[in-house]
């Protein structure tokens, strides 16, 4: 058998040329893996049959949209995670599990090498490349786009002169990405940061200030994890899709912003991900009723610390690792209900239940019932400001 390598193949323009032109560079036989992960558009059989046609020996296309959901999505979710304090990492947790399921691929077709379709400027190059150095360390990496300095204009001469079955007529004036947690749309007018972006950038996302009714919806959570929807059960993938359709229609989700790219370079990036905003905006508000403080206070820090593992591709670190078991362990008692408005492009919480929540009316309550004994608040006021009342006494004398 020839040597085999496995590409990570979309069905667009790049990955389709890429087929034939790593099999006449290298004389091996190309593996084509497409990975659906809610990203919608054209079906997988549509997808297997122009790689075998492109050239591809076997094509395999792996419906990954409730894994996806469920072990990448979720744990994000539970995280809190928003790079930058903004950014629901749209694209950074769909790279691993296509990593997975490349890694899986060359084993089974005996692959010795996987290709990638990413160029030299972002954040997938190393995504991929990093993610499968630690899930195969043997299996070498190839990017023809990136090493070989492809250019639009190259691929769509070569795709013509072969006769390749791909619209190469047809060209978006963005560059997209996207999949059920979100939508990632860069390039064009919008690399100019002054421009504003025009409603035909939106796709998962309809305009918030068209006049709508607000929608209410209740979330319920079981352990940090979303299990129904307004009292009906979901799996996570079905949480996400129903909040993408609900939040959407809303304008929920949008996000304007200038990253920092794990490169060194900043990037104008424009983001749709109405049910990710949703469900991270319902977690949180349930791990404020839910997490005790100190717990909460550190768990932000870790969140940040995850967010930034993810975003520089380092899914299958050590460090990731060992976080996904502390996040866990926060998540014991994130169980309950969260009641939503979405409207004019928000998600407002505004109402919470759990019979695991910390808050005691009781004690909270300025009203009859207060039983909170306020006679111990003037010790513990002094003795917690007693060492800046010390530092700040040798200060004035010295």
């Amino acid at each position: 058998m020839s040597e085999r390598i496995v590409l990570a193949y979309s069905g667009g323009l790049d990955t389709s040329v890429a087929i034939g032109w790593i099999g006449e560079e290298t004389g091996a036989e190309v593996v084509a893996v497409a990975v659906d992960v809610g990203q919608g558009g054209e079906d997988l059989d549509t997808i297997r049959k122009r790689a075998l046609d492109c050239g591809a020996v076997e094509a395999v296309v792996a419906d990954a949209r409730d894994e996806f959901a469920d072990e990448y999505c979720l744990p994000a979710l539970q995280a809190n995670a928003l790079y930058m304090d903004r950014y629901p990492l749209v694209s950074a947790i769909s790279r691993p599990v296509i990593v997975k399921h490349l890694a899986e691929a060359a084993k089974y077709h005996g692959a010795t090498t996987v290709a990638h379709g990413c160029t030299g400027k972002g954040n997938d190059q190393v995504r991929f490349e990093v993610g499968i150095g630690a899930l195969a360390p043997d299996l070498k990496v190839i990017a023809p786009v990136r090493d070989f300095a492809w250019t639009r204009e190259k691929a769509i001469a070569w795709a013509e002169e072969r006769n390749l079955p791909i619209d190469v007529n047809k060209k978006s004036p963005y560059s997209i990405d996207q999949n059920v947690w979100g939508r990632a749309v860069e390039t064009g007018f919008l690399e100019d940061i002054w421009n504003a972006p025009i409603e035909d950038v939106y796709s998962y996302t309809q305009n918030p200030a068209e006049q709508r009714d607000p929608d209410e919806v209740v979330i319920t959570f079981d352990k940090g994890v979303p299990v129904a929807i307004d009292g009906e059960t979901v799996t996570v993938l079905q949480a996400i899709q129903q909040l993408n359709q609900r939040a959407g229609g809303q304008g929920v989700g949008r996000l304007d912003l200038v990253e920092d790219r794990l490169v060194g370079i900043k990037s104008r990036e424009v983001y749709e991900a109405p049910g990710a905003i949703a469900l991270i905006t319902a977690h949180q508000e349930l791990e404020n009723v839910t997490v005790e403080r100190d717990l909460a206070r550190f768990k932000k820090t870790a969140e940040q610390r995850w967010g930034e593992l993810v975003y520089d591709g380092l899914w299958f670190s050590p460090l990731k690792d060992a976080l996904d078991t502390f996040i866990a362990k926060t998540q014991e008692h994130v169980s309950g209900e969260i009641r939503m408005t979405l409207h004019g492009g928000r998600a407002v919480v505004t109402g919470r239940r759990s019979e695991q929540s910390l808050y005691d009316f009781n004690l909270a309550t300025y009203d009859e019932g207060d039983s909170f004994d306020q006679s111990l608040a003037k010790g513990f006021v002094q003795l917690w400001g007693l060492p800046s009342k010390i530092a700040a006494k040798r200060d004035l004398h010295s």
